[in-house]
C-alpha cells in the first residue's frame, strides 16, 4: 500500500481515467478544486508491481468542532468484486482517518443499491447505513441519471430521448440559439446566471472562485458551454471529462426566452461532445423522485434525454468516534432544519 500526495499524484490519476469505475471526483484535480480539506491517495499494488485499486480520501475540520471529517468521494476505483483489494484499501484509509483524529470515515461508493454483495462487505468492515431520503440530503445524489452512449452515432442517441425533449432540442436551434464553447474567462458570466437561476429556484450557489478551480484544476478537461439568442446570454453549463464519462456538473439559465429551450440545445451539446470524445457515459448527476419537492422539474428535465435513473448505494460511515459523530449529526439536522425554516419565509 502507498500513499501520494496532491501534487504527486500522475500514476494514481492515470489509473482513475483508465478504468471503468473512474470518477471525476476520485482524481487529485477535484482535490484541488476543494481547497478547504485535505487530499491523500492511497494506491494498492499485485506482486508485479501493477495498480489493483486506489482511493482518494479528502479530510477537514468541522468548523467550530474539534472533529475532522474523511470521505472518499465516489471511491474507492477498483474492481468492486474483489473484496480483498476492497478491504484493503478502505482499511488502510480508515487507519489513517483514525491517526489523523477523524471522527467518521464516509464513503459512497459509485455502485447501484442492487449490488448487495458489495454493500454486505463494508459492513463487515464496520460501515453502517442510514436511510436517507430521496434528494439531496447526502454529500452525493443517490439517484442518478447516466445515459449510456457507448458505440452509438448521435442520430442514435437522440433516437433514445422523450419525444418531447427532440422537440425542444429541435426547437432551439429553429429558433437561432447559439452554442459557443468556452474556458476560464467565462467563470462570471456563467456565476452571474448560476445567481439567477439560485434566485428563481431557492438554492445557494458557489462563488466566481469555485468554479474558477475547477477549469483550473482539470485543464482541457472541463468545459463552460454557454447559449445565446443574438447576443443576449441565456443558459450555460460546466461540464467535465474524465476517462470514458462526460459530467454535467452544474447548469444555470437566465430568466429570459425561457420558451426558446436554450438549456436543451446546451446539454445536447455537450452529449455532442462526450459523443466525439468516445465516451461509453454521459452523466447528468442527480435529481429527486419526489413530485412534491419544489426541485423534481430538474429530475423531469433529465429524464427527458435519460429516462431510466439508478439508484446508488448511498452513504456509508465507518464511525470512529461515537460521540463525535452523535454531535456533528446532530447540529447537521440542526442546520437543515432551519434552512428549511428560512426557505419557507422566503417563500
Amino acid at each position: 500500500m502507498e500513499t501520494v500526495k496532491i501534487n504527486e499524484a500522475a500514476e494514481f490519476d492515470k489509473f482513475v481515467y483508465s478504468h471503468p469505475k473512474g470518477h471525476m471526483m476520485q482524481t487529485s484535480a477535484w482535490g484541488k478544486v476543494k481547497k478547504e480539506w485535505d487530499w491523500t491517495g492511497f494506491i494498492l499494488r499485485d506482486d508485479s508491481g501493477e495498480i489493483k485499486g486506489v482511493c482518494a480520501v479528502l479530510i477537514r475540520q468541522i468548523p467550530m468542532t474539534p472533529f475532522k471529517m474523511m470521505y472518499a468521494p465516489r471511491g474507492p476505483v477498483c474492481d468492486l468484486d474483489d473484496k480483498e483489494t476492497v478491504k484493503e484499501l478502505l482499511l488502510a484509509a480508515a487507519e489513517y482517518g483514525k491517526k489523523n483524529k477523524a471522527y467518521t470515515f464516509k464513503i459512497d461508493t459509485d455502485t447501484p443499491y442492487s449490488n448487495k454483495e458489495y454493500i454486505e462487505l463494508l459492513k463487515s468492515i464496520g460501515f453502517s447505513f442510514k436511510e436517507h431520503g430521496a434528494g439531496f440530503d447526502t454529500v452525493q445524489a443517490r439517484y442518478i441519471f447516466r445515459l449510456n452512449i457507448e458505440g452509438k452515432t448521435e442520430e442514435e442517441v437522440m433516437a433514445g430521448f422523450h419525444s418531447k425533449t427532440r422537440y425542444n432540442t429541435r426547437l432551439a436551434q429553429r429558433k437561432g440559439i447559439r452554442i459557443e464553447v468556452k474556458g476560464k474567462e467565462a467563470c462570471e458570466d456563467f456565476h452571474k446566471l448560476m445567481l439567477i437561476t439560485g434566485e428563481r429556484d431557492n438554492f445557494a450557489t458557489r462563488d466566481t472562485s469555485y468554479f474558477e478551480r475547477i477549469m483550473d484544476a482539470f485543464g482541457e478537461d472541463a468545459r463552460i458551454y454557454f447559449a445565446y439568442y443574438e447576443d443576449e446570454l441565456l443558459a450555460g453549463a460546466l461540464d467535465v471529462h474524465v476517462g470514458d464519462k462526460v459530467w454535467y456538473v452544474y447548469g444555470a439559465s437566465s430568466n429570459s426566452h425561457r420558451n426558446l429551450m436554450p438549456t436543451y440545445l446546451v446539454q445536447w451539446s455537450m452529449i455532442q461532445w462526450a459523443i466525439e470524445e468516445g465516451c461509453s457515459w454521459y452523466d447528468f448527476r442527480g435529481g429527486y423522485p419526489d413530485e412534491n419537492n419544489p426541485l423534481h422539474g430538474i429530475f423531469k428535465f433529465k429524464q427527458g434525454f435519460c429516462p431510466e435513473y439508478t439508484e446508488f448505494m448511498g452513504e456509508a460511515d465507518l464511525i470512529m468516534n461515537k460521540a463525535g459523530y452523535a454531535f456533528v449529526e446532530k447540529a447537521t439536522e440542526a442546520r437543515k432544519s432551519l434552512r428549511k425554516v428560512r426557505a419557507k419565509l422566503k417563500g
